[in-house]
């Protein structure tokens, strides 16, 4: 088998972004030990603290998010980091070439039942006459990354990534602490009959949202004319990786509930990076206007809708939002 860094190599990729993702993939080594350990290592349970979302932080969140930001702003080539848990822009090495931003946790309300959690990651080019510590510099279209990924703490952990030719998953070999290639170019299926969504969310959806998910729920009784299967794993890396490992759709569509507020996911380092990896991987990924990765961005923590997965299925989805 391959091992990831041999893969890097056969694409031609940059010796400098390979020691970024080489930082990167050491920091998440670390979280899946400190994950397998997890009561046994005192990792569980939530901190007093709230994030800048507004989210209270669970002890392991904390912990990922240091690993990441020691280890990445110790590499001589990472600009700047911005995190989920951090308030703004962290600086890094003034001749640094790479921006890098990160969920060091998603999934965290998983943390303590022991369910699916996972990293996800995004790399840009650093901007040239802007100070490193400015926003400005992570304000760039999800279409200028030059790698995203996340890593899966699951029974195995998996690295998803691209660098924008093609998606492959990495098994991590334990005994040896390589990634190993497990599976080449993926191609997400066209189709599917599977869709991934909070149903405890419907009475907040708009009426064309909740007329799709109807439809989906009457099956083979309604418009669609055949059965559909919901999954929903309380963490888009898990939700994601079952899209991308056997098609599907999943959805986190905008809501009424907060007028400042009307969607949930992160553009910078959820949307994104998720985007590339599907697209990369022959499926769709948009808002509800727009393509995901053709969105300007105007803030840090900006938040957007994500309709993402099976090409036909999210085109499906769209006709009715028109």
């Amino acid at each position: 088998m391959k091992n990831l860094f041999s893969v890097l190599r056969s694409d031609d990729v940059a010796d400098d972004l390979v020691r970024v993702i080489e930082t990167i993939i050491d920091a998440s080594k670390e979280i899946a030990f400190r994950v397998r350990q997890g009561a046994l290592a005192g990792v569980l349970g939530s901190t007093q603290d709230e994030n800048i979302q507004g989210e209270t932080q669970k002890q392991l969140d904390v912990i990922s998010n240091q690993l990441l930001k020691d280890l990445l702003l110790a590499n001589s080539v990472v600009a700047a980091i911005a995190s989920e848990e951090e308030d703004t822009v962290v600086a890094g090495s003034a001749a640094g070439k790479y921006l890098v931003a990160f969920d060091p946790l998603d999934g965290s309300s998983n943390i303590d039942i022991n369910g699916q959690i996972g990293t996800i990651f995004s790399i840009y080019r650093a901007l040239d006459l802007i100070p490193h510590n400015s926003e400005l510099q992570f304000l760039q279209q999800g279409a200028q990354q030059v790698c995203a990924g996340y890593v899966l703490y699951g029974p195995s952990t998996l690295l998803v990534i691209t660098t924008g030719k093609g998606t492959r998953c990495f098994t991590l070999d334990s005994t040896q602490g390589n990634f190993l290639l497990t599976a080449d170019h993926i191609r997400i299926a066209q189709d599917t009959q599977e869709f991934a969504i909070n149903m405890s969310n419907a009475r907040f959806w708009n009426d064309n949202m909740r007329s799709y998910i109807d439809d989906l729920i009457l099956g083979e009784t309604g418009a669609r004319g055949k059965r559909y299967n919901m999954r929903w794993n309380a963490a888009m890396v898990g939700d994601v990786h079952r899209v991308i490992t056997r098609g599907g759709i999943f959805l986190y569509p905008s809501d009424n509930r907060n007028a400042k507020q009307p969607a949930k996911l992160r553009l910078l380092y959820e949307a994104n990076p998720v985007a590339m990896l599907i697209e990369n991987a022959g499926g769709k990924a948009c808002s509800e206007t727009q393509r995901i990765l053709d969105i300007q961005p105007t803030q840090l923590h900006e938040r957007v809708a994500v309709i993402l997965g099976s090409a036909n299925e999210v085109s499906e989805c769209l006709g009715y939002l028109q």
